[in-house]
């Protein structure tokens, strides 16, 4: 009988550790964040998807559209086109980047000569189909996104 008051006591007090341990989580403060109403600062190193990078100067992109990156890609989700200018420049007519694909692992923006690729700083682009995550990186650069 002895035995079991003990058990009976050691249970109860085994009980109440684990509902101390409950109350504090149940009346701290929150580790996360809620994201669509509040939102973190972003870190430096973030890495978006990769876009053109635009001379400040003149405005055009730094791309000459050499195929580096695209050769490069381990995940083979760069396809570019080029174009000529009139004095014989080349540059990207369409430069797709189909985000399905993309690692992110930053081999196209470390390869490119000229530094003409950058990382982007958006993160939260939804889609509803696969073919909406296909980006031409031209004409997003020209819209400013």
């Amino acid at each position: 009988m002895k035995r079991y008051i003990i058990e009976l006591v050691q249970g109860g007090a085994s009980l109440l550790a684990g509902l101390g341990v409950t109350l504090r989580a149940l009346v701290a403060q929150p580790v996360t964040v809620p994201y669509p109403r509040k939102k973190l600062p972003m870190q430096p190193g973030f890495r978006g998807h990769p876009m053109l990078v635009r001379n400040p100067a003149t405005g055009a992109f730094t791309c000459i559209a050499c195929g580096t990156c695209m050769q490069r890609c381990p995940s083979r989700c760069i396809d570019i086109t080029a174009a000529r200018t009139e004095s014989g420049t080349k540059y990207p007519a369409r430069f797709q980047l189909d985000f399905t694909r993309c690692s992110l692992c930053g081999i196209c923006v470390e390869v490119c000569p000229v530094s003409g690729l950058a990382f982007s700083r958006s993160f939260a682009m939804p889609h509803r189909t696969r073919e909406a995550c296909k980006y031409d990186l031209v004409t997003r650069g020209e819209e400013g996104t």
